[in-house]
């Protein structure tokens, strides 16, 4: 039975087919139209014969990113040619600047809030989302999260995100709402396959902060007396198209702060194969009640380099420290 996969990436290239098409009848017709005609019917025999997405040289599954941008594929990303390579990796470096270009500011300083963060992708570009927005009214947006899979796809549905939440913040929309049409619009433009954990925040200069949780690791809240989670209030964002979410509030005093980060950070893994873990960032967020942003993400930075003992990263990694100033 067709997946929804199958049947998106049989649409592009009915669609294309038609576009080719109509480029002939308009007197466009040239050799790489026809050239590309070929290639777009000869895709279609391979989905009516049950090879489409197989590698014509090992035979294995074509990498699924690279189909969706581009469903006339042929090869794996072993077997492209020296040329193909070569234009993968321009594009890639690319992609990478610009989702540089599109994280915001280092540092946020706003109605006796500071905000830092350390964004560091696994690959050349990363399917995590990081993002600080200033509100209408003197509030401001935390936003972190993190797409499932890896590569060039998460790294497009993390874009697509942040469009997504810079589109909808100015409205004004009460919080859960706001996530809620996020996670509409992400279901319906995305295969079922890709969805996103997703804390969003709003802070306001009273100290109060809602948070919407959609399925991802709990902050952490770090005062004086010790270190709180604050659970998750709902599913994944783009797990359905008619999910509902519902916010947390918490009263952030001053000196205290949130610790926002994501499974690159949880789920990393020494040279013996042993995980990170949750408690073990608790206990390091428990030593550090009072420590300014910067200080506390070096500090967790440090601690993780020590603990992988040389080993890559696995995945992309995400670090972000909300706190209330002491003078506030």
């Amino acid at each position: 039975m067709a997946t929804r996969a199958d049947l998106m990436l049989r649409e592009q290239l009915v669609d294309r087919r038609h576009q080719l098409e109509r480029a002939q009848s308009a007197g466009s017709a040239g050799l790489q139209v026809e050239r590309l005609l070929s290639e777009v019917d000869a895709a279609l025999s391979r989905m009516d014969d049950g090879t489409y997405g197989l590698c014509e040289v090992c035979h294995l599954p074509i990498e699924t990113d690279r189909l969706i941008s581009d469903p006339l594929s042929r090869f794996c990303l072993d077997h492209l040619t020296s040329a193909e390579q070569r234009a993968l990796e321009s594009d890639l470096g690319l992609a990478a600047k610009i989702q540089k270009g599109l994280l915001p500011g280092s540092n946020l300083s706003l109605g006796g809030w500071e905000a830092v963060y350390h964004y560091e992708p696994a690959g050349i570009v990363s399917g995590d989302y990081c993002d600080l927005v200033k509100g209408r009214s003197g509030e401001f947006y935390f936003i972190l999260g993190d797409v499932a899979g890896k590569g060039v796809a998460a790294s497009m549905l993390m874009v697509h995100l942040q469009a997504m939440f810079r589109t909808l913040i100015p409205m004004g929309l009460p919080l859960p709402e706001l996530v809620e049409r996020a996670s509409r619009v992400f279901c319906e433009s995305t295969l079922p396959t890709h969805y996103a954990t997703l804390v969003c925040g709003k802070a306001g200069a009273s100290g109060e902060v809602e948070i919407c949780n959609a399925g991802h690791l709990p902050p952490l809240i770090i005062a004086a007396g010790g270190v709180a989670e604050i659970a998750p209030t709902g599913l994944p964002l783009g797990a359905f198209c008619n999910e509902q979410f519902t916010t947390s509030r918490v009263q952030v005093q001053p000196g205290q702060s949130l610790f926002l980060y994501t499974d690159g950070l949880s789920e990393a893994r020494d040279i013996g194969g042993l995980m990170y873990g949750s408690d073990r960032v608790r206990e390091l967020a428990l030593g550090r009640q009072g420590s300014p942003p910067q200080d506390l993400i070096a500090t967790c930075l440090k601690d993780l380099a020590r603990f992988r003992k040389g080993m890559p990263a696995g995945d992309d990694l995400t670090l972000m420290v909300i706190r209330r100033s002491a003078a506030s």
